[in-house]
């Protein structure tokens, strides 16, 4: 009888497993089926559904956005004297090609375009690449002095540029490129807003372990620079190409004051003399200037629009 007990005695515990059900998983897994199912998915698949009034609140964006544009080509298809009374024209008139052609034959407006394309082109490179460069050096070398500098470089954005005017005019005068496209790309080949932008990015999206492996695989640094920062900085290089192209396209203040309307004109230094003559100003053809300086844009962002939104969305994805 003692070695039956001692043998009860030694018997390990057996614990009861939960009852399994038809799909021959535990009552736990059988309720996670349940709520993987496809009414679990089809009501998840409901929660991200827009509403009526998301799309309600977006038409009316859309219209609010898109309004001005529209009444610019509304006003560019009347005479000034229909522009100026009340109320307004809504609906596209009879004068559209008239005030284009008067408006392209008033002003050097081809020539305008094309200067505008070769300045905001080539400020928009160069501040693309020299930012993405410096962001790179701030965001992952180690150097001494790096964060004063880049204390540096930011803290030059509060300085207004009309007080840069005067010694960059003497400049620009004393080396003859008065009335010259370099005067006005010179003087904005980096930004730096675009160094801080490149340096922000870089720093979460770039590992220093890329860049490491690379030269541990015999790479120089311009090999690094090219295969692995600019590929890796490509979404907000895109991005930053948009914003300064843009910008360099609308400037006006230092191109009026280094070109002049005769020489080589931007478009922006162009439209400053369009529509004036007898003390009066026809704005039907200035609005004709504003809309042929607009459509460039618009096919720039036509073209370039969803690879610069797929590059955000591609940079913002983390695996």
């Amino acid at each position: 009888m003692a070695r039956t007990l001692a043998t009860k005695t030694a018997e390990p515990e057996v614990r009861r497993l939960p009852e399994t059900g038809r799909s021959g998983r535990s009552g736990r897994s059988g309720r996670s089926d349940r709520r993987s199912g496809p009414r679990f998915r089809q009501t998840a698949g409901r929660q991200h559904h827009a509403g009526p009034l998301t799309y309600v609140l977006l038409a009316v964006a859309a219209v609010v956005s898109l309004f001005p544009l529209y009444w610019n080509l509304v006003a560019a298809s009347h005479s000034g004297e229909r522009v100026v009374q009340a109320p307004a024209p809504l609906l596209p008139g009879p004068r559209l090609l008239d005030n284009l052609s008067f408006a392209w034959n008033q002003v050097h407006m081809g020539e305008a375009l094309i200067n505008t394309t070769i300045v905001a082109g080539l400020v928009a490179t160069s501040t693309v690449v020299f930012s993405t460069l410096a962001g790179f050096a701030f965001a992952k070398l180690p150097f001494r002095g790096r964060g004063m500098l880049l204390s540096l470089v930011v803290a030059t954005m509060t300085i207004p540029p009309q007080l840069s005017v005067i010694p960059l005019y003497q400049i620009i005068t004393d080396l003859g490129w008065f009335d010259q496209l370099q005067s006005v790309v010179l003087p904005s080949l980096v930004a730096a807003f675009g160094v801080f932008f490149m340096r922000q990015f870089l720093v979460e999206a770039l590992p220093i372990e890329l860049v490491e492996a690379a030269r541990m695989d015999g790479a120089h640094s311009l090999r690094v620079i090219w295969h692995v920062v600019f590929p890796v900085a490509r979404p907000a290089m895109a991005v930053l190409g948009m914003l300064v192209f843009v910008q360099s396209w609308n400037d006006f203040f230092w191109p009026f004051i280094a070109l002049t309307q005769d020489g080589n004109p931007t478009l922006q230094v162009a439209l400053a003399g369009l529509g004036a003559g007898n003390h009066t100003v026809d704005h039907a053809v200035v609005l004709t200037g504003a809309l042929i300086s607009t459509v460039p844009l618009l096919l720039v962002f036509a073209f370039l629009g969803k690879h610069i939104v797929g590059g955000i969305t591609a940079g913002a994805v983390k695996s």
